[in-house]
């Protein structure tokens, strides 16, 4: 795929899509944000523009419109792809708010789709999750493993959402890629970038950080009765950097398929950490020992789930890079960067 191709990313100033954006832009290709900012800050592409050197332009649309949608990629017909990350990913959230995220999440895919079908850009990169595997009956987890039963609505969008894809993709001259992540942690090395959550942060990183600055007196393990070493939840963390990386490894991979392709691949690091083993790694990365507390299972979370990344090793060429330290070092350094500047 030639140098400087465009490169539509929907949900471009969100927390992936950001650390995609600069990574796209690092290795020649030609990007473009597709953001309603109803969750995030245009201000994110100054942060980009520091790292890069290079201003991301945002395109301001709903794409779960659809007269939106099509305005949008009718005026992008010469992108070589598509990375779709325009999606709400709050478990807890869409328990409360299902139809929040029925709506968002898969009308604004629905209408991707049907923008690059459409105008037959070559690659789309669907951001999918291991919420789409339930509890695992085996781990690790691969890709041939059947969809278990969504443990919150968010995890159901997904797996419908991928549904979708394989249903078009025989019709399409699209190639298609869904890359299900893990738990995506860490921040860009710059400190320049890192998760903004939306409101109070529900996951566990930013709110170790949070409890550790202060700004959450302790936080809360949801569970310590599974069955696990410890009680806790285990999870497959990955650092952001490494999964910005692989959006570029699978659109040149799509690039040498044949079209209506369809190729799905874990994004984990093929290590199941305890919460409680996770919050040891915070405080040995970065010093300090937030206050935290063990509570109730919290609704929408599974005991235990991590990822066989083999195939997106062979097929990609994509490895995590970035340890678990190096997560919690980043995210650390972000979240004190970020506290300080809004004072």
């Amino acid at each position: 795929m030639p140098g400087m191709s465009k490169v539509l990313v929907t949900g471009g100033c969100g927390y992936v899509g950001s650390h995609a954006l600069v990574e796209l832009v690092r290795v020649g290709f030609d990007p473009v944000s597709i953001d309603d900012l109803s969750r995030s800050d245009e201000s994110i592409l100054d942060r980009v523009e520091r790292i890069t050197g290079r201003r991301v332009p945002n395109v301001r649309v709903n794409l779960a419109d659809p007269a939106q949608a099509r305005r949008c990629f009718a005026a992008h017909v010469d992108a070589a792809a598509v990375v779709h990350l325009a999606a709400y990913k709050r478990a807890a959230e869409s328990v409360e708010r299902p139809l929040l995220y029925w709506d968002n999440n898969l009308n604004s895919l629905l209408n991707a789709l049907a923008g690059a079908d459409r105008h037959g850009i070559p690659a789309f990169v669907f951001s999918s999750s291991c919420a789409v595997y339930g509890q695992p009956v085996e781990l690790p987890v691969t890709e041939d493993a059947p969809f278990g039963a969504p443990a919150n609505p968010y995890a159901r969008t997904k797996q419908v959402g991928e549904q979708a894809i394989a249903d078009l993709a025989p019709r399409s001259r699209t190639r298609f890629a869904a890359l299900r992540y893990f738990n995506a942690v860490g921040a860009h090395e710059s400190g320049e970038l890192g998760e903004r959550p939306y409101g109070e942060p529900d996951n566990l990183v930013p709110r170790l950080a949070w409890a550790a600055l202060g700004r959450l007196p302790s936080m809360v393990v949801h569970g310590g009765d599974y069955d696990t070493k410890d009680g806790t939840c285990v999870r497959d963390y990955v650092h952001v950097s490494d999964i910005a990386r692989a959006h570029v490894l699978a659109i040149r991979h799509l690039a040498a398929r044949p079209s209506g392709d369809f190729a799905v691949f874990n994004l984990g690091s093929g290590t199941g950490t305890t919460v409680l083993e996770a919050i040891a790694a915070f405080q040995r990365a970065t010093g300090r020992k937030p206050a935290y507390r063990l509570g109730p299972r919290r609704p929408g979370d599974t005991g235990a789930v991590f990822a066989d990344n083999r195939r997106a090793g062979e097929e990609l060429g994509w490895r995590p890079e970035l340890g678990l330290e190096q997560m919690m070092r980043t995210a650390w350094q972000w979240e004190r960067r970020a506290t300080t500047k809004e004072k």
